[in-house]
């Protein structure tokens, strides 16, 4: 992900011009890279005045550009993402990003690591969203207390060497524009030593670390004996250090209880200094033994300032933390529901959230419900054919709940009623949200005990963890064929 170049352009209509180029910066390195990448559909960055010119033109920010433009202006043309292709130099220049802020334009031009032609979907140029943070942070420090056209000025002219610290030779590292400039503030008063190539700058105030776990739960079940659930936890490790020095040392360990489930398939940041090797080869494709490495799982880092995700994992626990059972029964323009829930007994019963959303779909707006539940309390959307159980923070102490009823439709209207291939007839399903904080399935944690820091001072040390509902469906069990919807698991 890199950029080709960056331009702020400020908006003054009435102008020859109607505006002027305040600041632009190319990537001589990166725009090589593209004409590789690129072939015979590369077109090269234009001068300045030829970018305002077509850039201002595809705007529609000319005073005289008042005329239809087929090729700009008709409906299927529309552009929704700020994402533009502009004629210079007798080709198209494709992708730029460019918006209008505050009376100025913020644009750049994202390297695609690919021909041109045919245009490749958006979704598949990672260095778009980067295009845009990269923007956004420039607005953000352009903007962030500035009083007069004076403050401006002197803003713009810190951009070159904010740059050069923030997005090195067109690679973002960091779009907090202010930690640059603070970066470079500190270093050049009190660190006139080298900084690494990798590293934007050091900290400066209280050391803290932050470290938090974040597991998502993902299930598919079936109540069929023909279908096999499915579940699977993919957990995240994330830090945050906010250490002085230029190569602060951090070791973090992650344990496991006495019956916690092994991690598996583990994927470190490139900052984690050395790994031991039974942490590298644990993974979920072997079959489950008794050698299966369950910790400690140690990794020493030298942290870099923002914050990151420190390693991710899989793990197969024994059980998903819900068991579900859902049936439908369709009754000309009724449809009777059964649905017990069960919460595992070894999973912690305290939910900041939990509820189960029960969609309609191919159907008209619910016109009447009839229902028991024995927990929690049931809450009917008409028009979007849905019922949402909310649960609430807690199972009752027999962690079983059950909600039956029948639900009544009306006239089918294509424009507002929601529609799914997939959901046709019985083929229908329950999906259920919680989160439970201070607890993960696998019983993975990191207590402060277990994070070293070899830096100067003592640090704040704080650690969370969280569990999380992810694509966790209970499907009808009525439903009229053996389907499977493992890819919704990937």
């Amino acid at each position: 992900m890199a950029q080709r170049a960056v331009w702020l352009i400020s908006h003054e209509p009435g102008t020859p011009l109607c505006g002027t180029v305040r600041f632009s910066r190319r990537y001589p390195t990166v725009e090589k890279r593209a004409k590789v990448f690129n072939g015979t559909s590369y077109v090269p960055i234009p001068e300045d005045g030829p970018f305002l010119k077509a850039l201002f033109f595809e705007l529609r920010l000319l005073d005289d550009d008042k005329d239809f433009v087929e090729s700009r202006d008709s409906c299927s043309h529309i552009n929704k993402t700020s994402v533009y292709g502009l004629l210079v130099g007798g080709g198209e220049l494709w992708p730029v990003v460019a918006f209008l802020k505050n009376n100025m334009i913020y644009a750049c031009v994202p390297l695609v690591e690919q021909t041109l032609s045919p245009r490749p979907p958006l979704i598949s140029i990672s260095g778009i969203s980067q295009s845009f943070e990269l923007l956004f942070g420039i607005q953000d420090f352009l903007h962030l207390g500035q009083k007069n056209e004076t403050e401006l000025n002197t803003k713009l002219n810190q951009l070159p060497d904010l740059l050069l610290q923030a997005c090195p030779f067109g690679t973002l590292l960091d779009a907090n524009l202010q930690n640059s400039l603070d970066s470079i503030n500190f270093a050049s008063v009190t660190h006139p030593q080298k900084q690494p190539a990798w590293k934007v700058g050091t900290y400066k105030g209280k050391p803290q670390v932050s470290v938090s776990i974040t597991e998502k739960v993902k299930s598919m079940q079936y109540d069929k004996q023909d279908i096999a659930d499915t579940w699977q936890v993919v957990g995240a490790v994330t830090c945050k250090c906010d250490l002085e020095g230029i190569m602060p040392n951090v070791t973090i360990s992650l344990s496991l209880p006495t019956n916690g489930s092994p991690l598996q398939d583990i994927l470190v940041h490139p900052c984690v200094t050395s790994l031991d090797s039974a942490i590298l080869t644990s993974s979920s494709i072997d079959a489950m033994d008794d050698s299966a490495f369950s910790g400690p799982y140690k990794f020493p880092f030298t942290p870099p300032l923002e914050s990151f995700n420190l390693c991710y994992y899989t793990s197969q626990v024994p059980v998903p933390p819900i068991l579900g059972f859902y049936q439908m029964k369709e009754e000309e323009i009724q449809v009777k529901i059964t649905v017990n829930l069960k919460l595992h007994e070894s999973v912690k019963n305290n939910f900041e959230f939990c509820e189960a959303r029960i969609p309609f779909y191919n159907r008209g707006p619910v016109t009447h419900v009839e229902y028991k539940v024995s927990f929690g309390q049931l809450e009917v959307f008409r028009e979007r054919s849905l019922l949402i159980w909310i649960i609430g923070q807690k199972f009752p102490k027999s962690m079983e709940i059950s909600l039956s009823g029948t639900v009544t439709f009306g006239a089918k209207s294509h424009e507002k009623q929601p529609f799914d291939e997939i959901c046709i007839g019985g083929t229908a399903y329950l999906k259920l949200h919680f989160k439970i904080l201070d607890y993960t399935l696998t019983g993975c944690y990191a207590d402060q005990h277990s994070v070293q820091v070899f830096a100067s001072g003592k640090p704040k040390i704080s650690t969370h963890r969280k569990l999380i509902s992810s694509d966790y469906y209970i499907w009808n069990s009525k439903a009229p064929a053996p389907i499977t919807y493992g890819s919704l698991l990937l």
